[in-house]
């Protein structure tokens, strides 16, 4: 094993080398080609950290990307089509493209029918923010036609819009969300306090419908319901099984209501076994019924382990969106007469112009692994969430996180654990140093966070190369030094 296999974070010296090695100017002549390959290879690169190589990375949940997935990346490179306008008779890319959301919709077990507007963006921040815009676009319409007249944000812009739909606010109605969320609100124009709680509160992670009833009732306003599945710094999601997405269903329709659902963390746990299987019915449930949403995120290096810079976004109103991303009045993109059109131009579903080929790394990895090799991927993950659980729940030293508060069992704890496990030492000084200390070993990275306000450590398991019993060995050795 090399050092960069065996280290997940670089030297402190491989550090200082890395910045000092660093140009500050533009060379006059340049120093070619050789020369920059070398200074790449031999002072940069050590000095960076290793959370797509090493499936001991477990801080922000990049994936790390298979060597398929590497393979097409660098193909995608060499080719670098401009993968924007849907012009069949010049290159099959966005046919490509097409194939690759196919392939995942049924991979997630979503009816292609359902999900006319498909499209890969940057990641779960620009899909959320095109969840969103749609979402915007729709509500206030809907509120519009409600009161018999016609009003459109893409159209009108949105102070015009919602005048003219007689709407003083649009607000987002959810549970603890993601961060990229309050952005994508900021992004449209809605605000960061245009995102609104509405959690339970013997339960932030769930609704209360009652609070979401009231806020749904509001005059004169519009609504977005947005559902975490599942939330990132615990792994819990927001709702449990079909009969709520239901009732959230006919709540939305009854008020004119989107609602959209942030999957970007936990949209993959809907290719786990759930045939009666009970060691994932907890997650599995917290998957279900996601089809009756209006728009859903995910993020392909996180679900599919592409190289990072790769989400998607899925909405059931392709015309809705083509009214809020077309490019008006631009010949020279156009469709030739005659081409085929059952494909929609990438840039007139989605928030870029200018679009790399992230889809053939994504449809490399389908084929490459299928379903099968997908399922056995998460399942490795999931299990190694479990044993750091059970293991933390069973030592002196440390305390498992969220704390218990159902008196649920050890084993019905370890039931809810996804790919995320947070904890904290039950020493105070130790655990005021507690990731400072685990990552100082550079053997394994893990994340700081809080939890009810007292700081915390965060494991994250999301890479393909997961190991069991080799990971879980190093993890104990280094959580057993630190507790010593």
């Amino acid at each position: 094993m090399s050092a960069r296999q065996e280290y997940v974070l670089p030297s402190q010296e491989a550090l200082q080398n890395a910045r000092s090695s660093l140009l500050t100017s533009i060379p006059t002549h340049g120093i070619g080609f050789e020369q920059a390959q070398r200074h790449l290879q031999k002072d940069i690169v050590p000095g960076f950290n290793g959370n797509s190589r090493s499936p001991r990375y477990y801080g922000f949940v990049t994936g790390g990307a298979t060597p398929i997935a590497t393979f097409a990346d660098k193909l995608a490179v060499e080719e670098d089509q401009n993968v924007q306008v849907h012009l069949p008779n010049e290159t099959v890319a966005t046919n490509v493209e097409d194939s690759a959301l196919r392939m995942l919709c049924e991979l997630l077990q979503f009816d292609l029918s359902d999900w006319p507007h498909r499209t890969f963006t940057t990641g779960a921040t620009a899909s959320n923010v095109v969840g969103l815009a749609c979402g915007r676009e729709y509500v206030v319409a809907e509120a519009a036609k409600r009161a018999g007249i016609s009003a459109s944000i893409a159209r009108d812009g949105l102070l015009e819009a919602t005048r003219a739909a007689n709407i003083n606010k649009i607000q987002i109605l959810t549970t603890v969300p993601h961060s990229s969320l309050r952005k994508a609100a900021s992004i449209i124009g809605l605000g960061h306090a245009s995102v609104i709680d509405v959690s339970s509160p013997s339960n932030p992670h769930h609704f209360s419908h009652e609070a979401l009833k009231t806020a749904l009732s509001t005059p004169n306003t519009a609504s977005i319901i947005a559902i975490s599945a599942a939330e990132v710094n615990t792994g819990l999601f927001a709702t449990t099984g079909l009969a709520e997405l239901t009732t959230l269903r006919s709540l939305a329709d009854q008020h004119g209501a989107w609602i959209h659902i942030d999957a970007a963390f936990g949209l993959q746990a809907r290719i786990l076994p759930h045939d009666d299987n009970a060691a994932y019915q907890h997650l599995t449930a917290g998957v279900q019924g996601l089809e009756l949403a209006d728009s859903i995120t995910g993020d392909a290096h996180k679900m599919l382990n592409v190289p990072y810079d790769c989400g998607f976004i899925l909405t059931k109103n392709l015309p809705l969106a083509q009214q809020v991303f077309q490019n008006p009045s631009a010949a020279y993109l156009s469709i030739p007469a005659g081409s085929e059109s059952s494909i929609a131009s990438p840039l007139n579903i989605g928030i870029e112009n200018s679009r790399r080929f992230r889809a053939l790394p994504v449809y490399a990895s389908l084929a490459a692994h299928g379903r099968a090799g997908y399922v056995d991927i998460l399942e490795r993950q999931v299990k190694l969430a479990r044993a750091i659980a059970a293991y933390i729940l069973a030592h002196p030293a440390y305390e498992l996180l969220p704390l218990a508060s159902d008196s649920s069992s050890p084993e019905g704890r370890l039931s809810k654990i996804y790919v995320i496990v947070i904890f904290r030492a039950r020493d105070e000084e130790l655990n005021g140093e507690l990731v400072k200390r685990i990552n100082g070993t550079r053997k394994l990275y893990v994340s700081g966070t809080q939890w009810e306000g007292r700081a915390a450590a965060r494991f994250a398991v999301a890479n393909w190369q997961v190991g069991v019993d080799r990971d879980l060995a190093i993890i104990k050795e280094v959580l057993e030094d630190v507790a010593r």
